[in-house]
């Protein structure tokens, strides 16, 4: 591809002196981009949209550019500056924040973030607290942002009474005939689904105010700065779009807070680590800083467990459909996936009066 030709649509004249994919994703193609000033070096990050799973990529960069123009006129006045703590996109020539190519592909361009890393898993307790707070701030700074303009990127997305809408589905198609062998799975399960409709009730009757969520809060969608090691700038904003603070974190806490990844085969590793529950709750409310409702707080450990359960459906019907949807690299990995998710929440459930407890010291703290 012509990255040379991508950087002049965005005003990019200088030679680009390398260019190197970034293999962290698994949804958009990623490249860090160097380019030979006059100066100096300035590196840049291009990113071609996956129109298959967003089909509306000018409805992605709407709600990006209005997200992160909010936050920066936020940091301008808390700060004066807004250097390297949200991402600044490019324009085109002609002043579009994509260019669609003869290919028909989607490119997007942003300034790199100097020093700064992401990591795949959680590396200390400290580091969580900054992600914590990371994804808390990002909640306060948007409070004022009207969440009912975005675009719903991706319809459902965390409407998990949906989800097992589509699981009922996917067991009276039996697909692939694997119903008969996850017998244990689906009635585990489905002998939680009733606690499951909780954040989506709160939403529709008012009890949960709508806010703009991230709706993808694994620890390397933030980017540390590599000195400090301070959270500086929260990345992957392409499923912003209106919801509870409780899907941003209950998905946070599910996947930093394991002990294990999330197709781990060997269960007994699989756990919820509740110091590292602690440092997060700590670190969201205080990021947060006040801005979350009492009926907020008091669902925080349960979306913990709405939103495990909400992926070892999805797992567990992707399986049973035939493994449409999740990349896989064997036939039951999918199933592998749903059991880890399955075993996180059996052990938050033998660990739950320990988990109320911390949540409610870290209310206290904050009071």
């Amino acid at each position: 591809m012509d990255f040379q030709q991508i950087a002049s649509c965005f005003g990019i004249t200088d030679p680009i002196v390398a260019q190197v994919e970034i293999h962290s994703g698994n949804i958009n193609r990623t490249y860090l981009i160097t380019v030979q000033g006059e100066d100096k070096e300035r590196q840049y990050v291009f990113q071609r949209i996956n129109s298959y799973v967003f089909k509306k990529p000018q409805a992605v960069m709407a709600n990006i550019l209005n997200v992160t123009e909010h936050i920066k006129k936020k940091l301008l006045e808390e700060t004066g500056s807004y250097d390297r703590r949200v991402l600044s996109f490019l324009r085109t020539t002609d002043g579009k924040p994509y260019y669609y190519t003869s290919q028909r592909h989607f490119w997007r361009v942003y300034e790199y973030v100097d020093n700064s890393h992401a990591y795949d898993r959680v590396q200390t307790p400290q580091q969580f607290y900054e992600a914590g707070y990371a994804f808390g701030e990002f909640q306060g700074w948007l409070s004022d942002f009207p969440a009912e303009t975005l675009y719903t990127i991706i319809p459902h997305f965390h409407d998990t009474p949906v989800r097992y809408q589509d699981l009922y589905a996917a067991l009276e198609r039996d697909a692939d005939g694997r119903c008969a062998g996850v017998q244990a799975e689906i009635e585990f399960l489905l002998s939680r689904e009733n606690e499951c409709s909780i954040l989506m009730d709160g939403l529709r009757d008012g009890t949960l105010p709508w806010r703009v969520t991230h709706n993808d809060t694994k620890i390397n969608n933030i980017l540390f700065d590599k000195d400090s090691l301070e959270a500086i700038c929260i990345i992957d904003l392409d499923t912003v779009m209106p919801g509870t603070s409780l899907f941003d974190f209950g998905d946070a806490v599910r996947f930093g807070a394991s002990t294990a990844a999330e197709d781990e085969r060997d269960l007994d590793k699989v756990s919820l680590d509740v110091g590292l529950y602690e440092q997060f709750t700590r670190g969201f409310l205080k990021g947060a800083d006040d801005l979350l409702k009492n009926s907020e707080e008091d669902l925080l450990l349960q979306s913990v467990k709405v939103m495990t359960l909400e992926l070892a459906v999805r797992f567990l019907t992707d399986y049973l459909n035939g493994d449409l949807y999740f990349k896989i690299n064997s036939p039951d990995h999918n199933l592998v996936r749903a059991r880890a998710q399955i075993r996180l929440v059996q052990d938050m459930e033998a660990k739950w009066e320990q988990l109320s407890e911390i949540t409610r010291r870290c209310r206290a703290e904050m009071a």
